[in-house]
């Protein structure tokens, strides 16, 4: 049985056909109307975030690094393989930075590495911070990262993440050694 459409979905529906042409010979689809609350008024709906706020829509979501292997890293019963420490970095360097690390740490099949960021001084500061999940969830990082969450305090708590990395697909020689 099929659910109902929310009515974000049908505004999201309706944008999409919008944007898109039917194919040749094809009517265009008629999106479903929004439902109506009492007195035949449509619904308000809420607006959608704008495609670049993936960061905000992460810091929504629980951690999703397991919590038994979470456990398992805070007390040190599973090693943390490799870490980088981005203070001193840029937003572009230290993004580069973190790319080329979890590319090397997945290729030589580490399962789980430690990026430090800082916390930030100021109220506007802790850029890293900011911006470490939303670079954890953009490609080409994305397909390397099994999961993710906040540090233990020995590990840098607030100011770092453990990254647990997925095993590589068409396992090889490991490249490099991990820094």
């Amino acid at each position: 049985m099929k659910r109902p459409l929310t009515p974000d979905e049908i505004r999201v529906w309706a944008q999409v056909l919008a944007t898109v042409e039917p194919a040749r010979g094809r009517e265009r689809p008629v999106p479903e109307p929004l439902p109506e609350a009492a007195g035949g008024v449509p619904v308000a709906v809420s607006g959608l975030p704008p495609a670049s706020s993936t960061a905000t829509r992460l810091r929504g979501l629980p951690d999703p690094l397991e919590p038994g292997r979470r456990r398992r890293l805070e007390r040190g019963r599973d090693t943390i393989d490799a870490r980088i420490d981005l203070h001193g970095f840029d937003q572009d360097s230290a993004r580069l930075a973190v790319t080329a690390f979890l590319e090397r740490a997945h290729r030589n099949r580490l399962r789980a590495v430690l990026v430090i960021t800082g916390q930030g001084q100021r109220e506007n500061s802790g850029v890293l911070k900011r911006f470490l999940p939303e670079w954890l969830a953009a490609w080409p990082i994305r397909g390397w990262v099994a999961g993710w969450s906040g540090a233990h305090r020995r590990h840098g708590g607030e100011g770092a993440l453990y990254v647990a990395l997925r095993r590589p697909a068409n396992p090889g020689p490991p490249l490099t050694p991990a820094p």
